[in-house]
């Protein structure tokens, strides 16, 4: 079997983000065949058209890592009903300049996680109208909207209840069905 390459961004930087959790149980969930990493966006400078003709070593290795997946998922918190700035950020790096796409023709998903009761739909979204722009391909069904997140921890704070990792198995097999239509 052909293992497909998924880059994870993570749209939250902080150490102990719910975002981070689920994308680190849906990492050791991942059915056998799909190789989830997290490739980082903490360090990426603000994006400038003055730099984007020679960027910093830090956007050239991002991209690469993008460049070398076979598939990217997006696993995002909501602020204010849109999408973190550092997502943003490294959404408009990985796609410049434009015939440097990094993003073209992959597939991609998203899941949105929140402690609030709706899951991040907002961020949904508005992650989704970027990619779509960014021409990533998007899978439509099933979507995910993690809300009341410390409801769905187990003790540990950091796995997820079994109803949940049930819902994450399924979102996964449907995105590596995904992937695999590419």
């Amino acid at each position: 079997m052909n293992t497909k390459k998924v880059a994870v961004i993570v749209g939250s930087l902080r150490k102990e983000s719910f975002n981070r959790k689920v994308a680190k149980e849906m990492i050791r969930l991942a059915p056998e065949g799909l190789e989830l990493q997290i490739v980082e966006i903490k360090d990426l400078t603000f994006f400038s058209e003055d730099i984007e003709n020679s960027p910093p070593q830090t956007w050239t290795d991002y991209k690469n890592q993008i460049q070398n997946s076979d598939a990217v998922l997006f696993v995002s918190p909501e602020y204010n009903r849109t999408i973190p700035g550092v997502l943003k950020n490294a959404m408009e790096i990985g796609g410049r300049p434009p015939k440097e796409n990094s993003w073209k023709g992959k597939p991609g998903a998203v899941v949105t996680v929140s402690p609030g009761a709706i899951g991040g739909m907002g961020s949904n979204q508005t992650i989704r109208v970027a990619a779509a722009n960014l021409h990533i391909s998007m899978m439509t069904q099933p979507e995910a909207f993690i809300g009341t997140i410390k409801d769905k921890l187990q003790e540990d704070g950091v796995t997820v209840d079994e109803k949940t990792a049930k819902f994450l198995v399924t979102f996964l097999e449907a995105f590596k069905s995904w992937i695999e239509k590419f």
